[in-house]
């Protein structure tokens, strides 16, 4: 069964603060959010320096630009302050990341709760700006959901995937490399300018592909690479691995977001069925950003033992793989697989008709009708804030959201399940669980995590381990006992009688 989530780090823009600013601010952001909320996160059962190739790095990269901005008097914080993390009562994770709201879904099973969540999120980071502006009388508020400041600094949409630790790290590395290098066809959100100081009149199908250094590392922050290497499970180690994706935009489209997570969703499903990609790009880091910069939208890239091939023939392979093994399994992946193959087909052919769906094409036919209608060349620099506005998530203010106003976007969800999802958890997964523990005893929260949530009445501390696989048969009848509980003493009894069993 598919188990995944999204975190998305949101662009923040404060009236009357500079940069260095922004990692109070953000912090500020998430603490002022107005639902109900547990904290603090439980760190110690997490190690970002754990590589996956069986070794443990010293420490991550940072990146110089950010460091810019880091006051030469600022003094650390615990990082339970600095993160100022809100565990909610949808099973998802608020908090600050150096400068950056984050919000984490809760897992998902299924894509369209995991579009609806995602979107929640927007919904949930928006509120908690709104209640800054209200309460603590600061300036105007403007929250992004992109992946750059388009002065250099890039901030990252990662995707997560529970995947077999059967599967060899090297056979992983094989099919993502070309995988990656080549999804942003239909995944990426579409920038103006090259980044940090590239020609600033090219239209890119990703916000991410300049950032990108290398094949493969633990590090995020900076030389960050197209496959992270994180080895960061949250669930049984010896059974599980986290995939951890840092190489896609954050997307607007429903569409877009579903069709990203469903075709990665599809790839570590064939891996770990025995399949091997038998493709292999040259050099993967270059691809990507040839792909994204690529004006004719023939996008070749360089294949080994085929020369220049284009990138849609390279999806081709992976969809023809996912079609033979896969087709029937579930609705999702059938879903997926006819969308997959009619995107390609229209990119192939036509793919500036797909502005309804992907997020680079609707953005550019705005900013070709700017263009037009201003009679100014794609290089002026109002177009960078022109871009920025489509991923405004204030529906008065965004771009984006004038388009699906208007009807001009596909949706896959509806404006109240969005709302319903800002409130309660996918039902079938263990964010149900430590969903309903936040929302009936957020006061006696000790510490959580995605695996664990440690319970605390009075002296007596109870920490209940939440499995990822548990099955949606099992999460029903523990909602259950801990709606029913009189009270937290009760419930920890009714734990520890299970646990002498």
């Amino acid at each position: 069964m598919p188990l995944f989530g999204i975190e998305t780090e949101y662009g923040i823009a404060v009236e009357g603060k500079g940069a260095s600013d922004l990692v109070a601010e953000s912090r500020a952001v998430v603490r002022a959010y107005p639902g109900v909320a547990a904290g603090p996160w439980y760190y110690r059962g997490e190690d970002s320096r754990n590589d996956m190739r069986g070794f443990h790095v010293d420490k991550l990269s940072q990146d110089p630009e950010d460091a810019k901005f880091d006051s030469p008097d600022h003094k650390p914080l615990p990082v339970e302050e600095e993160r100022g993390d809100r565990i909610l009562v949808n099973g998802a994770r608020l908090y600050n990341d150096h400068g950056h709201p984050e919000y984490s879904t809760p897992e998902c099973r299924t894509l369209l709760d995991l579009v609806t969540h995602d979107k929640a999120g927007e919904r949930i980071v928006l509120a908690a700006a709104q209640a800054r502006m209200e309460h603590a009388g600061v300036g105007r508020i403007d929250i992004y959901k992109n992946n750059t400041d388009h002065h250099g600094s890039s901030y990252g949409t990662h995707e997560n995937y529970l995947v077999k630790r059967s599967v060899p790290f090297g056979d992983l590395l094989s099919a993502l490399l070309p995988f990656f290098a080549t999804r942003i066809l239909y995944a990426g959100a579409g920038k103006i300018g090259i980044e940090p100081n590239g020609n600033p009149g090219v239209y890119q199908l990703s916000q991410r592909a300049d950032f990108f250094s290398e094949e493969a590392s633990v590090d995020t922050l900076y030389r960050r690479p197209l496959v992270n290497t994180r080895d960061e499970p949250h669930a049984d180690p010896r059974e599980w691995r986290r995939l951890h994706v840092i190489c896609g935009d954050a997307n607007m489209s429903e569409f877009a977001t579903a069709l990203k997570v469903g075709t990665t969703y599809l790839v570590t499903s064939l891996l770990e069925e025995g399949w091997r990609a038998p493709i292999k790009l040259r050099n993967p880091v270059q691809a990507i950003k040839d792909v994204s910069r690529d004006p004719t939208y023939r996008w070749l890239v360089d294949v080994d033992g085929q020369g220049k091939t284009p990138a849609v023939d390279v999806q081709r392979v992976f969809l023809a793989a996912a079609k033979e093994r896969l087709t029937g399994r579930g609705a999702d992946t059938d879903w997926t697989l006819r969308a997959w193959e009619e995107t390609l087909d229209v990119l192939e052919s036509n793919p500036l008709s797909l502005d309804d769906r992907l997020d680079w094409v609707a953005k550019r036919a705005l900013l070709a009708d700017y263009v037009e209608a201003e009679a100014i060349p794609w290089s002026d620099e109002s177009l960078a804030s022109f871009d920025l506005a489509y991923s405004n998530i204030d529906p008065d203010e965004g771009l984006y959201y004038a388009l699906e106003q208007s009807g001009a976007m596909v949706r896959l969800t509806d404006d109240a399940a969005v709302d319903a999802a800002v409130t309660n958890a996918p039902p079938d997964t263990r964010a149900a669980i430590r969903g309903a523990l936040v929302e009936r005893f957020s006061e006696n929260i000790g510490v959580a995590s995605w695996n664990k949530v440690v319970l605390r009445s009075g002296e007596e501390s109870w920490g209940a381990d939440l499995d990822p696989y548990v099955t949606p048969e099992d999460v029903a009848p523990e909602l259950a006992r801990i709606i029913a509980a009189p009270d937290l003493n009760a419930l920890l009894r009714r734990y520890r009688e299970q646990s002498q069993k």
